[in-house]
């Protein structure tokens, strides 16, 4: 696929930077069918969201990195593994980003951005190509990290969802106090209300025994009188 005088085997070849399907820089000291290959790969990505892909074509990987609708991409040969061409998509984009933050590249046309960015495109490839091990290792320092920022994340989403059903309790236990208090108030109302009824019944009993009383003596006066 790609020819040069070299005989390295674990070589990154090509690597270009793409506003969706639009190369804006690229860089490459090699012949072959590359770029073809990566156009027709550019077509098939999907941009809605950040993410990896690797693509195997005759002995040569073509790797993918999605961000915000660009995409960077370098073709290795299949002996220089997944680590390096990932590590390089990596440095480039952090590179491309803080060169172009300006939003240059949002409106840069085709190939219009390769005399500014080619050079550090082929610094960068060089780069790796001659320090793999230190890129391994970074690569392992950044999963870890990862791997950590992932545990934190989710131990912070416990404290909040903790909260959240604390916060619950404490809701629940305002409202059984509010109804509660709501019963006491209830329950005075009915003890009032239950011994004003009491309080007429004794008084309509006493005042029918008065009656009673007053009508018998009334009675009796009459009968001694007469």
């Amino acid at each position: 696929m790609a020819q040069q005088g070299g005989g390295e085997d674990k070589m990154l070849i090509y690597a270009m930077v793409a506003r969706g399907t639009t190369v804006v820089a690229e860089q490459t000291a090699y012949e072959g069918n590359f770029r073809d290959i990566a156009a027709q790969c550019l077509q098939r990505l999907p941009y809605s969201r950040d993410d990896r892909f690797t693509y195997a074509c005759d002995g040569h990987t073509f790797t993918f990195l999605i961000h915000q609708g660009y995409a960077f991409c370098v073709v290795a040969t299949e002996a220089a593994g997944r680590e390096v061409p990932l590590a390089f998509l990596e440095m480039i984009k952090e590179d491309f980003n803080k060169r172009y933050a300006g939003g240059k590249a949002a409106t840069a046309a085709a190939n219009s951005l390769s005399r500014d960015f080619g050079p550090r495109l082929k610094e960068q490839m060089q780069y790796c190509m001659d320090h793999p091990e230190e890129l391994s290792r970074l690569s392992k320092v950044k999963a870890q990290v990862s791997e950590v920022k992932g545990i934190m994340m989710e131990n912070i989403d416990k404290v909040i969802d903790r909260g959240e059903h604390i916060g619950g309790l404490v809701t629940r236990t305002e409202q059984l106090h509010e109804q509660a208090a709501d019963f006491r108030q209830q329950g005075t109302r009915i003890r009032h209300k239950m011994w004003f009824q009491n309080m007429k019944v004794k008084l309509i009993v006493l005042g029918i025994v008065v009656a009673l009383i007053l009508i018998i003596v009334l009675s009796i006066c009459h009968g001694k009188c007469h």
